[in-house]
């Protein structure tokens, strides 16, 4: 259905759907996501990013990156970044498949909560999110005086 793979942030199809978004987020918000992010945020041990392959050819991304935001009195917590599935490829259950990656890649390096911002304007994330267990959290990061924002979280099943 989907092949997941881990790429560095400034893989030519990492940036590819990185621009999709970034034009999606125009169209919805009026503008970019403007989030500081530097590609080593997402370079092991601090983070991860993958891209999701359908057909050979690449419809998805996903990524987290070690925060400094407490989450359920943890802070060996991740935030997800970049969740994207291109509208061609939308529809198959592709967002549910790369968060599951995300949450278990996460918790294999020692995460032990996930906290993420979305926005009102994309309400099948806020769907997504809400049917995979995250929970409404106050604000946080770049976005958290923006009236639209909303940010989850989502506390990951413990590590034998």
């Amino acid at each position: 259905m989907m092949n997941i793979q881990r790429v560095g942030y400034g893989h030519p199809d990492a940036m590819r759907l990185i621009d999709e978004v970034q034009a999606e987020y125009v169209v919805r918000y009026g503008g970019p996501d403007e989030t500081p992010l530097d590609p080593l945020m997402f370079e092991p041990p601090a983070g991860n990013f993958f891209v999701g392959y359908a057909e050979g050819e690449p419809v998805a991304t996903g990524a987290w990156r070690r925060t400094d935001v407490a989450a359920f009195g943890t802070t060996a917590t991740v935030e997800i970044k970049r969740m994207y599935v291109a509208p061609r490829a939308r529809g198959r259950g592709l967002a549910r498949l790369m968060l599951a990656q995300l949450e278990s890649d996460a918790g294999g390096h020692g995460a032990e909560a996930v906290v993420l911002e979305t926005g009102l304007r994309q309400p099948e994330a806020m769907s997504l999110y809400e049917s995979s267990g995250y929970g409404p959290v106050a604000p946080f990061g770049y976005y958290k005086d923006a009236p639209l924002s909303r940010c989850y979280a989502k506390l990951l099943p413990a590590k034998p």
